[in-house]
């Protein structure tokens, strides 16, 4: 080869390349926001579902310290998240701040009991649980009545196993797509280099030996393109989240974490896959083939 079929050669290599590695990051965008839609979808449904309280009445006759003794008892279960104690005095302010009526001016006295809002773990906020965590409380002798939503229960569950599993359908078809364009990708790329692999074959060359800078170099694209996919995604969190602070709330440092390495990850496994089947289905074709 003349100097300048050296020059065009290595031209065309490194074009190959950018283009490889622009759209493997494009596609690492799609696949890094659905998994980072996942898992804050995932927070943001335990925080609906903590947001689920049981309440607790307790019975007319029960004291200020029966009440306070039984929290601290409530405290202490696994199931419990936090306790919110609502004293007669404060149902009887709420009451007539809602409703502009003072019911003590015609019963004489104040008819509202002590209560306690309970808020349940969000493993324990499905119907079954909520079920089993209301017998044990009406088991107290000091309670009256358990109380919670179960029909807003039974539709928060359904909506988020209906979410989850849309959410995993387009994670598997965005994967899927994926892959076949990358394949396309790397394949064409390799596919213009069929007769520089033939003749390394017809000379000796191991298919290892072939297959190495190939590998290097998808491994290389695989790695740019996750390191851009990245920078993108967190750009944009930045960006949103400078417009609306609560966004940092729902978008964990953790699941950042986890989305920075997922994306890595399915980067370099895709790109070094679509590599190594890419370079042996050439290698496996005969002279006849390559025109």
């Amino acid at each position: 080869m003349t100097r300048k079929q050296i020059k065009r050669s290595k031209i065309t290599w490194v074009m190959q390349a950018v283009t490889s590695t622009i759209s493997v990051s494009l596609l690492l965008i799609l696949i890094g926001l659905v998994v980072l839609f996942s898992l804050t979808a995932r927070v943001v449904a335990d925080s609906v579902k903590e947001n689920l309280t049981v309440t607790v009445v307790l019975d007319d006759d029960v004291q200020t310290v029966e009440a306070v003794h039984l929290q601290d008892s409530l405290n202490g279960m696994h199931y419990v998240s936090s306790i919110d104690y609502i004293s007669r005095e404060q149902a009887l302010q709420e009451q007539i701040e809602s409703m502009g009526i003072d019911p003590t001016d015609f019963l004489g006295a104040n008819p509202f009991s002590i209560s306690m809002e309970v808020k349940v773990k969000p493993e324990y906020s499905s119907n079954d649980s909520l079920a089993m965590i209301s017998e044990e409380l009406r088991k107290s002798d000091l309670v009256a009545d358990v109380m919670y939503q179960k029909d807003l229960v039974e539709s928060l569950n359904n909506n988020l196993h209906r979410a989850s599993y849309f959410l995993l359908g387009v994670a598997l078809l965005l994967v899927i797509i994926s892959l076949s364009l990358i394949n396309n990708t790397v394949r064409l790329s390799v596919f213009s280099h069929r007769f520089v692999l033939h003749t390394m074959k017809l000379v000796g060359a191991k298919w290892s030996f072939i297959r190495r800078p190939f590998l290097v170099r998808g491994f290389w694209i695989g790695l740019i393109a996750a390191l851009i996919a990245d920078a993108a995604i967190f750009g944009g969190i930045y960006w949103a989240s400078r417009y609306d602070s609560s966004v940092l709330h729902y978008v964990t440092q953790q699941n950042m974490i986890i989305t920075a390495v997922s994306v890595l990850v399915i980067g370099l496994v895709l790109s070094l896959v679509c590599t190594y089947f890419s370079v042996t289905h050439c290698l496996k074709m005969r002279g006849s083939e390559l025109y």
